[in-house]
């Protein structure tokens, strides 16, 4: 009994440990963002929590677009409006060579920007590569990984890719709440608990996030307005900008059919405001 005691507090501390060792590894914050215009407080933020205006440079990688010199353009000058001009352009395309200088120019960048399209254009270009890889490092050092629209929707390891799998003809939100629906794909995987969806409020996409928390209940959902972002340091998550951030919790893990309509009792809604605060365990 005694022996088995001591085993079980071994575990325990073990458990601990390497919780609060998690907590720590990962120096830098994410800073994601729902969609639409960013306002100058926004940009301002983003700069003041990277550190960029006191020194080290950013970069914009705008792969998540058909034509990323334009979305690399907007991006930086949204940065320049500000008199912060050490924000530059960095573009990949799929499977080319990658060298050593553009990698580390990722390692070392301060600031990450990821610009808006389609996340499955970005992931299909970085995932499993070492420009992935390069992106953990920074995040890991210390680095803020900022992003936007698709490049919101790339930061969890869940991604929503936007598709229903019943309904392929896009629209803004799902108009039913339908079990096997959802299309999902992996994303970076700087965080592991959320799902997020962006454009939320504005394009109404709760039947959205809703099938997406139901299918997939150990996840957090985290729907992100336009002009609104969260950002996130460790597991504490504060609302940036201009609008609402909703949050959908499925603790239960419920989940229900009938007719391929889904259903769920005890589902957790709340609503936050700029300069709120909350956390996800």
């Amino acid at each position: 009994m005694i022996i088995k005691k001591i085993i079980l507090l071994s575990l325990f501390f073990g458990f601990m440990l390497q919780g609060n060792a998690q907590n720590t590894e990962v120096k830098g914050k994410l800073f994601i963002i729902g969609g639409g215009s960013r306002p100058a407080s926004m940009v301002d933020r983003i700069v003041k929590e990277s550190g960029i205006d006191k020194s080290g440079y950013g970069i914009v990688l705008p792969m998540s677009s058909s034509i990323p010199d334009s979305s690399a353009y907007y991006a930086t000058n949204q940065f320049y409006k500000q008199g912060v001009k050490n924000v530059y352009g960095l573009q990949f395309i799929k499977d080319e060579k990658l060298t050593a200088s553009k990698l580390d120019s990722i390692r070392n960048a301060k600031l990450i920007y990821i610009s808006g399209g389609d996340q499955n254009r970005f992931m299909d270009i970085v995932g499993g590569t070492d420009i992935e890889k390069a992106i953990h490092e920074a995040y890991k050092n210390g680095s803020l990984i900022a992003g936007t629209s698709a490049g919101a929707a790339v930061m969890s390891k869940m991604m929503i890719t936007g598709t229903e799998l019943k309904h392929p003809k896009y629209a803004s939100t799902f108009r039913n709440l339908e079990s096997e629906n959802i299309e999902t794909k992996t994303g970076l995987g700087l965080i592991t608990t959320i799902i997020v969806d962006q454009h939320f409020v504005k394009r109404s996409r709760y039947n959205r996030l809703l099938t997406a928390i139901i299918e997939y209940p150990e996840l957090v959902g985290i729907g992100i307005d336009e002009s609104t972002a969260i950002l996130v340091t460790g597991n504490t998550m504060e609302v940036v900008g201009d609008s609402q951030v909703i949050v959908f919790k499925n603790p239960e893990q419920s989940k229900n059919t009938f007719n391929d309509k889904l259903g769920a009792q005890g589902i957790i809604l709340n609503i936050y405001l700029p300069g709120e605060t909350f956390t996800i365990d």
